[in-house]
């Protein structure tokens, strides 16, 4: 039986790293992945300016699970020379900041253009990136996500299988399938568990709305179940963007909860717990 680590994009709960590290540990959460620092991308710092951060980390007992970097979100038509350049510095920061991982994307499609049209020039970018991390001992994490090329189950397969490394995993995020109207468990589960090293937690109902974990339809108590049932150990990283979720002043919260103060913190806090409640479940 599998096994589930928690981690959590912090910037969620606020820009400030210090306040990232207090409110993981408030939390009992052991890992980040680092994306937003101190209101700068992860990537806008350089490795020397990296060693700061983990000092920070360090000394809160906060580990890093991965780098939620922005790369490959870009066009796919965009210079990917540039793009390249700051692939390399993320790669070094991951290095200081002693992370497994680097998420990434394949690329923004043209609006209205046929997705096949680009396969080529997007395994191609995709090739360079597992080329540049090679020997660095960091595994790259594609993520499904709107308009890339990798947006269904199947693109995203045919990236991994095509490109066949084990530099280049999947991350899965159950509700970015969601909103790109693909059935997250069983289809887009069964296309990708061979490839799933990383699961992003974040749910969606049928319009799009960011929901906690368990309230949409992400069938992410299913999700989670079968990965564990299939020997999955990994991390299980909290990504709640629930700031827009307008059923949230609805919601019942228990005491500990209700009494937390407005803002980033809170809602975290509720995608938390909604996590904790479905691996309870999950392990009964």
């Amino acid at each position: 039986m599998g096994s589930f680590f928690l981690s959590g994009f912090a910037d969620e709960m606020d820009a400030s790293l210090d306040a990232q590290i207090r409110g993981l540990k408030d939390l009992d959460i052991g890992h980040i992945e680092v994306r937003g620092v101190d209101g700068r991308n992860i990537s806008e710092y350089s490795p020397e300016e990296a060693k700061a951060i983990k000092q920070k980390l360090d000394a809160g007992g906060i580990s890093v699970s991965a780098i939620g970097s922005p790369i490959g979100k870009i066009g796919i038509l965009e210079d990917m020379d540039a793009h390249l350049a700051l692939f390399q510095n993320v790669l070094e920061i991951a290095k200081v900041l002693e992370a497994p991982y680097i998420r990434l994307f394949s690329f923004f499609i043209p609006a209205g253009e046929d997705a096949s049209a680009y396969r080529d020039e997007v395994l191609r970018r995709m090739e360079r990136l597992v080329a540049a991390a090679k020997g660095s001992g960091i595994t790259l994490l594609h993520e499904n996500e709107k308009e890339i090329y990798g947006d269904t189950a199947e693109r995203c397969r045919d990236i991994l299988e095509s490109i066949g490394s084990d530099g280049l995993r999947a991350t899965f995020d159950p509700a970015n399938f969601v909103q790109c109207g693909v059935a997250p468990f069983p289809h887009a589960y069964e296309l990708l568990r061979p490839y799933i090293e990383y699961v992003h937690i974040k749910d969606a109902t049928a319009d799009g709305t960011v929901v906690p974990a368990g309230q949409g339809e992400g069938h992410v108590k299913e999700l989670l179940a079968a990965l564990k049932e299939s020997g999955f150990s990994g991390f299980a990283s909290l990504e709640p963007h629930l700031g827009n979720f307008t059923g949230f002043a609805a919601l019942e919260l228990d005491g500990a909860l209700a009494d937390l103060p407005e803002g980033g913190i809170k809602t975290f806090s509720v995608a938390a717990d909604a996590l904790r409640k479905i691996l309870q479940e999950v392990d009964a």
